[in-house]
This record gives C-alpha cells, structure tokens and sequence, in this order.
C-alpha cells in the first residue's frame, strides 16, 4: 500500500482506539493522502498506526457506511473514486439543508449569533486571500458550524454529518482552482447580507446558488 507515512503513527492518548483510527484514517482519505481507488492492506493499516486487526476493521466498517471506502469482492476495501453523478447527487442533498438552515437561521438566530456568523465571514474572507485550501476548509467549518446551530434545527446537522466527510472531498475539489475563490466568497457574503435583512426566503435563495456554483466547479473538476 502507498502513503504509509510513519507520521500518521498514533500516540496513545485518551480517546477510544477505535475513535483515533476512524479519524486518522478519515483525514488521510479527505486530504487525499490515500488516493481515491487505492487499496487499503488491513495489515499494512494496522502497521502504520500501531493498533490490532479488530480495530482497523470496525474503523473501515464506519468509513464504508460514509461511503469514504468500497469494498470489492476479491479485493478487498478501496478509497471510493468520487464521480461526477456522486458529485452532483451529494450537492443536491447538501445544497436543500444548508439553505433551508440559512433560512431558519435568519428567522431564528440571535443578534450576537448573527454577529458571530459575520465574524466567521471576515474570516473565511481571509482565509481566501490566502489561497490555502487547508486554512479555508478549517475557516468553512467554523462558518457552517455557527449557522447550523443558530438554525435551531437539529435534525440538519445529524443529516448533513453522515455527508461530512465526502462534503469535505468535494470542497477540496471545488476550491482547487484559484478562479473559484473569489465567486465562492461573495456568495457567502450574500448569504449573510440576506440573513443580516432578516429575510428567510433571500438566504435560502442565496445559499442555494452557493452551492449550485460550487456543484459545477467540483463536477467539472472530476470530469477532467
């Protein structure tokens, strides 16, 4: 198996093994250390991070039902290859709950969670400035992690984190070309422009042509 990068390795710490293992192994695939149709080797696996057998197989159990990984008959688990028709279907999902969570956000939210959500905007906005995908996804999280909880709405977040982790795929995907970034965040400004109006149906809206923008820039790129 490739990538195996001794500095993966984990140190014991207090958080269950199977809990370090499930998150290691899902940052190596998101970040695109283990490339997507690469085979991963349960022995290999349990080498590099230093855990037993039962505890990479309970880890690729959950990394399978994220759909992170595939497993083929005779082969064995494979990193999932995202396709364009994957791309589109998980940004039609994605793009009705965000938009509907900037909806009840401007109907719900408190004046210091809007505040807040501004605060996230200037940061997200710096973050582009410096054309770092890594700095912008920790810079998005934070954005999407104050607007889920003004929504008030806990169903969305628990529906959208069975897609976090491809959700961050295709964000790594969208935001790959440097032409992307300046659209990508006036989009976002928009978004908050309507939700600092108070008007539900103008977030939703503007949320939704987020993502619909965002939709075209990753399918084009997996269509390369």
């Amino acid at each position: 198996m490739k990538n195996t990068d001794k500095s993966m390795r984990i140190a014991p710490v207090a958080a269950p093994i199977r809990s370090q293992v499930v998150e290691t192994l899902r940052t190596a695939i998101t970040s695109g250390r283990f490339a997507p149709g690469q085979r991963l080797v349960e022995k290999d696996l349990c080498d590099l991070l230093g855990v037993s057998r039962p505890s990479v197989r309970e880890a690729l159990r959950e990394l399978e039902s994220e759909g992170l990984i595939s497993t083929i008959p005779f082969r064995g688990p494979l990193v999932t290859t995202l396709t364009a028709q994957d791309a589109a279907s998980i940004y039609e999902v994605r793009g009705v709950l965000e938009a509907l969570a900037a909806k009840l956000f401007a109907e719900k939210a408190s004046p210091e969670q809007i505040a807040e959500l501004s605060d996230t905007v200037d940061r997200l906005e710096a973050a582009y400035a410096t054309q770092d995908v890594e700095q912008i996804l920790i810079a998005k999280r934070a954005f999407y992690e104050v607007l889920l909880e003004g929504s008030q709405n806990v169903i969305i977040p628990s529906m959208l984190r069975t897609m976090n982790a491809r959700i961050t795929q295709l964000r790594r995907v969208s935001l790959s070309s440097p032409k992307r970034l300046p659209g990508s965040i006036k989009e976002i400004r928009l978004v908050l422009k309507a939700i600092q109006n108070r008007d539900p149906e103008a977030a939703f809206q503007a949320s939704m042509r987020h993502i619909g923008e965002a939709q075209k820039a990753a399918v084009a790129q997996l269509q390369d």
